[in-house]
């Protein structure tokens, strides 16, 4: 029995040298000024300096840019094509400052292209005429289908061919975009009566929210074509803004 004492009067002796010796530690820490609780280091990132994109808060993670058909072919005068639209060169600054507005804003950026067969047997059955010994308007692999100059595909974009006015008719478009969660469409490009305005029904056709045409980045053969089918489409519920409009 009393070795057991002993035994408890050391613990006790032991228990309160520590407690003294604790307490002596966390005044000289106070008062020098330190911290009790361990710093995390901060990080050198500078959020103010690398702001996140608009699409990281939400407002454009559901949105994605289709630029139709911006090829040589169809906007470069200099390849004296059967196809060219004459409003198209003119559309070109204005399309390649669209397209960086939405890399800016994170918005997917499709570029939607012609590619077609040599032989032009994946051809409308009234422009099969046009292709002859192999060649022919946008014909895959030639100068004519590259897109017009200053305008870049990019990592993180995404390239599909058509073979047909509509963007959506038999391609893989709408199952791409629906299987990113995109809603909303902001459209660009050439031209307003057949490709532009074929993509902008079929969309709003699938039930994509929000269709919007740019109509300062979009063009046709006339400004009075172009205009009439801006209304037309305006009447179906899809905004028309300029780019500068769009951009604020």
């Amino acid at each position: 029995m009393p070795s057991h004492l002993a035994l408890l009067s050391c613990l006790l002796v032991l228990v309160l040298s520590l407690d003294k010796f604790l307490l002596h530690y966390l005044k000289r820490r106070w008062h020098s000024g330190g911290s009790i609780i361990p710093r995390i280091p901060t990080s050198p990132f500078n959020f103010k300096s690398h702001p996140r994109p608009m699409s990281a808060a939400g407002k454009w993670s559901e949105a994605a840019m289709l630029v139709i058909d911006m090829q040589k072919d169809f906007v470069d005068p200099a390849m004296a094509s059967p196809m060219l639209v004459a409003g198209g060169e003119a559309v070109i600054p204005t399309v390649a400052e669209a397209v960086a507005v939405a890399r800016e804003r994170g918005i997917l950026v499709v570029w939607v292209v012609r590619e077609h067969d040599p032989s032009g047997r994946d051809v409308e059955l009234f422009r099969r005429h046009l292709y002859s010994g192999g060649k022919g308007p946008t014909v895959k692999g030639l100068k004519g289908a590259e897109l017009a100059d200053g305008l870049v595909i990019k990592e993180g974009d995404y390239k599909l061919v058509k073979t047909r006015f509509s963007a959506f008719f038999a391609t893989h478009l709408d199952s791409v975009l629906k299987t990113l969660g995109i809603k909303n469409l902001v459209i660009v490009g050439v031209q307003t009566p057949n490709c532009i305005r074929q993509t902008v029904f079929d969309a709003v056709e699938l039930d994509y929210e929000k269709v919007t045409v740019l109509i300062d980045a979009t063009a046709a053969a006339r400004p009075d074509i172009h205009l009439s089918n801006i209304r037309d489409m305006k009447t179906i519920g899809v905004e028309t803004p300029t780019l500068e409009e769009w951009r604020r």
